[in-house]
C-alpha cells in the first residue's frame, strides 16, 4: 500500500467500519490534540477507550483511562496512535498480540513507521500514517466546509446547516458538538417559507 496518499474510499471504509477504538496516547487536558480528538469522535457515536498509563485512576469524558491495550479485556476495531514515531512499534506489536487483534491501525499526524506498518499489514490489518481521524470524518462528511475550511469536495449543493442528531454522510448519527442556538435558527429560516 502507498503510505503517501489515501483514497476517500479507504479511508471512508475504515470510518464506517470501525465502532470500538482505542486511543494510545490519550489525555485528559483539553488543550491537547489528543483530547480534541477522543471527544469529537465520542460525540460522532465511536465507542471509545483512553490508553495512558500515566493517567490511570482518571477518567476521559467519563470512559476511564486504561495503562494498555491489554487491560481493554474486549474486542477492538482500531487502534489510534497518538504517540511519535519512536513509540509506534511497541504500540503495534503489542495490539498483534491481542485476540482478536483489532482491525485497523491509525497513525496520527505527524507519526509514521513505515516497518510498523509493514508488520501490521502482513498480520492482515489495515494502516493509515500521518492522518487524523477527526479531520478525516469532517472532511469526508463535509462538516468541516461548515466551519469555512476546504474540505477538497466538489459539489455545487451547498452544505447543510448542522443541527444536532443530522445524520452525515458517513452513515453515523453526529451525537453533539455542532448544535447551537444560531445554528439552530438558521435551519429553521431556511426551511419557513418566504
Amino acid at each position: 500500500m502507498n503510505h503517501d496518499t489515501y483514497s476517500d474510499d479507504y479511508i471512508r471504509g475504515i470510518l464506517n467500519g470501525v465502532k470500538v477504538i482505542a486511543m494510545v496516547g490519550a489525555s485528559p487536558s483539553d488543550v491537547r490534540p489528543s483530547y480534541f480528538a477522543f471527544k469529537y469522535l465520542v460525540q460522532r457515536g465511536y465507542d471509545m477507550i483512553p490508553v495512558n498509563p500515566g493517567h490511570v485512576g482518571k477518567t476521559l469524558l467519563g470512559r476511564p483511562f486504561v495503562g494498555s491495550l491489554r487491560d481493554i479485556g474486549r474486542p477492538l476495531d482500531m487502534v489510534d496512535i497518538f504517540r511519535s514515531s519512536a513509540h509506534i512499534m511497541p504500540v503495534v506489536d503489542e495490539a498483534l498480540t491481542l485476540s482478536p487483534p483489532p482491525k485497523v491501525i491509525w497513525m496520527q499526524l505527524g507519526a509514521r513507521d513505515d516497518v510498523a506498518a509493514a508488520k501490521a499489514e502482513a498480520a492482515g490489518l489495515k494502516v493509515v500514517m500521518n492522518r487524523c481521524p477527526k479531520i478525516e470524518y469532517g472532511r469526508l462528511s463535509s462538516e468541516i466546509s461548515w466551519m469555512g475550511v476546504n474540505s477538497r469536495t466538489i459539489s455545487a449543493k451547498r452544505a447543510p446547516v448542522p443541527t444536532q442528531g443530522m445524520r452525515l454522510s458517513l452513515a453515523r448519527t453526529s451525537l453533539g458538538g455542532a448544535a447551537t442556538s444560531a445554528s439552530d435558527r438558521a435551519a429553521k429560516n431556511r426551511n419557513e417559507p418566504s
